[in-house]
């Protein structure tokens, strides 16, 4: 094994010179940091999931994991200097831990605490197809008009800030380092600095009623005696808004093929966006369908349908899961919350409406959660290479650079499958599942009321409004809804804060402004990130 004389411990690890081609995600060293982290991310979602019921954020423990090969001084690791391969390290790590936790683990505990374990295997089957499928789109819809490179995503940019201040240094890491203590100190008093983070650099409208949303469902009780969780307030608005946010973006696409190959037409590049989202939409739908037929046939739950009843059911499944993956991307993309579990148990409440028997509410429940955490996650990790490849869309690196970063996702689902394959009978005779698999359990087991359906009904004329005014830009009505399905109204209060913060900057700064708060808003998400991991699983080893 040569030494590498020219990488020392104290030496930059920047490089001026551009880089010709993109790291290969399956080249032998990159495969095998992949596939370590994979497994290592894997296991921490799972056990995290299971005894504290949240999933961690663990792109920048890939990254810091390539960073620190980087400075080894053998010729081996000399390819981690690179901060395109530090990207795919953090994109294989985040995918199977998101992976195996919210898209895998979560939706077959239950089948389990329903009291059918022979419908575990055939549930894993099918939600590791739907997880699969679910970042595939996301790959295809990443950079076109619904999901535009340009939005925030802010997870992703607390991780290209990372590795950039982490190769380049100077007042960037400087700042960088600021914020990173900002959050973990934020975080030790028990303060969700994310939001404050987030909110320093998210859309202002969205931000707005984010917040707004978090501050209403944290303080209507207290204020008012009113509990708008227990009248399905948050749930009714996240309903209108969630099918006017479908409409809209068909709208879009419908839009942008109608000014594809007019003389003068605005765009071309939206044009072209809009085609590939259309593309994508259409063999979602037919992978989804697919996949509901699967899970319908191999978990035998056709067996107390009638055929009207289970076409309704195969075609509401599909439906459901289009809607809960572009609410989830839209609330990850604005705000770096995604309303999985709250946005799931909606569609498992329409599905009680509707009249679908218990074990097809099961595997509603399953396939509904499965669908959006690896979309959102997807779209964190392509918004973080995009920031290091230099925003330059369309460019054949940058395409070179997604396609890599697919790959690397890929190995970090495939690893999760096999993970949780080999795993869930250990966890689940210990009685282990994630927390929130009770509350859907229970509303099945429970049904609905009239009250019930006609809260929903009603608040999702609000909800749908809020989302016409703020337009498919703003997302006003997804984003309000988010914060309504949340009880942290603390996290309302740092939103807040940080708007403020932000306007102040602004008002001192400048232009000057942008690049300084995205660099400290990035140190600030992942100082409590990463603070939030390692008393994480601390906790979880004492259990």
């Amino acid at each position: 094994m040569s030494i590498d004389t020219e990488a020392t411990a104290l030496a930059p690890l920047h490089d001026d010179t551009p880089p010709v081609l993109h790291p290969k995600a399956l080249a032998p060293a990159n495969l095998v940091l992949t596939l370590v982290l994979s497994v290592f991310g894997a296991i921490v979602g799972i056990q995290m999931l299971a005894s504290l019921g949240i999933t961690p954020s663990t792109s920048l423990i890939g990254a810091l994991a390539a960073m620190t090969l980087a400075r080894v001084p053998l010729a081996m690791f000399r390819g981690f200097r690179s901060v395109h391969a530090q990207n795919l390290a953090q994109t294989s790590i985040s995918s199977a831990t998101f992976g195996a936790a919210n898209s895998l683990f979560l939706p077959i505990g239950i089948p389990f605490l329903f009291g059918l374990p022979e419908m575990v295997v055939p549930m894993l089957v099918g939600v590791s197809l739907a997880m699969l499928l679910d970042a595939w789109l996301l790959y295809r819809m990443f950079d076109t008009p619904a999901f535009p490179a340009k939005n925030p995503w802010p997870l992703g940019i607390a991780a290209a800030e990372a590795i950039k201040a982490g190769d380049g240094g100077g007042k960037q890491a400087w700042l960088l380092l600021g914020g990173l203590a900002t959050g973990a100190l934020g975080a030790v008093f028990k303060l969700p600095m994310s939001a404050f983070g987030v909110a320093l650099i998210g859309g202002l409208g969205a931000m707005t009623a984010f917040g707004i949303g978090l501050l209403v469902r944290g303080h209507a009780l207290p204020l008012t005696g009113i509990d708008i969780g227990a009248l399905y307030l948050p749930h009714g608005m996240m309903i209108g808004a969630g099918i006017v946010a479908l409409a809209q973006v068909g709208r879009v696409v419908l839009k942008k093929h109608g000014t594809a190959g007019v003389p003068g037409a605005p765009i071309a590049s939206d044009a072209r966006g809009a085609r590939a989202l259309g593309r994508s939409l259409r063999l979602g739908g037919i992978g989804y369908l697919a996949i509901m037929v699967l899970l319908a046939v191999g978990t035998g739950v056709y067996h107390g349908m009638s055929l009207g009843m289970l076409v309704g059911f195969v075609l509401y499944g599909t439906f459901a899961a289009f809607v809960h993956e572009l609410i989830v991307g839209i609330a990850a993309m604005h705000s770096g919350w995604f309303p999985a579990f709250a946005v799931a148990l909606i569609s498992l409440l329409i599905g009680i409406l509707i009249g679908f028997p218990p074990e097809a509410l099961v595997v509603l429940a399953g396939f509904s959660a499965a669908t959006g955490p690896a979309f959102a996650d997807m779209g964190y990790d392509l918004k973080a290479g995009h920031l290091l490849r230099g925003e330059t869309s369309g460019t054949a690196f940058e395409t070179a650079g997604r396609r890599e970063q697919m790959i690397a996702g890929m190995v970090g689902f495939a690893v999760a499958i096999v993970v949780v394959a080999c795993s869930w009978r250990l966890f689940f005779a210990n009685h282990q599942t994630a927390p929130i698999n009770a509350a859907y359990v229970a509303a099945i087991q429970a049904g609905i009321s009239g009250d019930t359906a006609r809260n929903l009904a009603l608040w999702a004329v609000p909800g749908a409004l809020l989302q016409l005014a703020g337009g498919a830009r703003q997302q006003l009505g997804v984003l309000f809804a988010t914060g309504l399905l949340i009880a942290s109204p603390l996290a309302g209060w740092m939103v807040a804060a940080g708007i403020a913060c932000r306007l102040l900057v602004q008002r001192v700064l400048g232009s000057a402004a942008r690049e300084r708060l995205e660099v400290f808003a990035g140190g600030v998400i992942a100082g409590d990130a990463l603070y939030s991991f390692f008393s994480g699983a601390v906790k979880s080893l004492r259990k």
